[in-house]
């Protein structure tokens, strides 16, 4: 019996944790975050071709109402939930096992649970890298038309505004409008700020419009108020719409970090035999002293 209990302890002490070291399976990481990433390419796809993306390179989609951000922010958080939710259960369902003997009683459910909380931080770096490069990617690095003066930011965004502020019914051929445009986007820019436009700003732009345009002096008066006020009005509204997104976005993240702990922990259980963790399937986790869950 002496025999037999030192061999039993040895087994207990070092060959149980050997062969079932408490560390990270990446390999089980890298598929969670995988799944998770196609899933939610598919999602995002889906919802961009239904009308639910509120962020674009178009002029005019600054000009969705908040009722559609909303909307468009409570998909993504929906989008996050399942690709996230499938890609812990990934990761717990691939996990090893953890070893039978553990001193803790929930120590396989939290190692399931990091697991999934690992491949949703990995996923959520390889897209923000993937964001990056494709931001890259679009935005013109070239340093001849950075030093021209005649690119501005405010292109995208007021592109209709710029196109009323100099449109003319006659226009001499060979008018280049790159930078006339370029600056004046510049200035409508600050329409949004505290102290809006300035008297000069405003003075030049009727100088401009005029000089373009062949308008008199309070036709060009006209004009410019009448752009300044929508410049304002057009970016406070994308300013708005961005707030929204933006919030979503950071919600959904934090929310899918969530929900990949606990899907992972629910694929750990079914790997091990188990229809759902104990934290799921009663209140019996926030008892000092939880009773038994039956096993079916």
């Amino acid at each position: 019996m002496t025999v037999e209990t030192l061999v039993r302890e040895e087994i207990m002490e070092g060959g149980l944790e050997d062969e079932a070291p408490r560390t990270v399976q990446w390999s089980s990481v890298f598929a969670g975050a995988l799944a998770a990433g196609a899933m939610s390419f598919i999602l995002l796809s889906f919802g961009v071709a239904i009308g639910l993306g509120v962020s674009s390179a178009s002029p005019t989609w600054r000009d969705a109402s908040a009722a559609l951000a909303l909307l468009s922010g409570l998909y993504l958080i929906i989008q996050t939930v399942i690709s996230f939710g499938f890609g812990g259960y990934i990761a717990g369902r691939t996990t090893r096992p953890a070893p039978a003997l553990a001193t803790i009683d929930d120590d396989g459910e939290r190692r399931d649970g990091l697991h999934g909380l690992t491949s949703w931080a990995l996923a959520v770096l390889l897209g923000a890298a993937l964001l990056a490069l494709l931001g890259a990617s679009v935005v013109d690095r070239s340093p001849l038309r950075s030093s021209a003066g005649n690119t501005s930011a405010a292109e995208p965004l007021l592109s209709y505004e710029l196109d009323k502020l100099f449109r003319a019914p006659r226009r001499p051929p060979n008018t280049d409008l790159h930078e006339p445009r370029a600056e004046a986007g510049r200035i409508l820019m600050t329409s949004s700020s505290h102290s809006g436009v300035t008297s000069d700003d405003r003075a030049y732009l009727v100088q401009q419009v005029a000089a373009l345009t062949g308008l008199a002096a309070p036709d060009s008066e006209k004009r410019v108020d009448a752009l300044i006020a929508e410049s304002r009005t057009a970016i406070n509204r994308a300013r708005r719409n961005s707030i929204i997104v933006a919030f979503s976005v950071a919600a959904a993240t934090l929310i899918g970090a969530v929900v990949a702990w606990a899907a992972a922990a629910a694929g750990g259980r079914h790997r091990d035999g188990a229809p759902l963790p104990n934290w799921m399937a009663s209140s019996n986790r926030f008892h000092r002293t939880p009773r038994a869950m039956p096993v079916p």
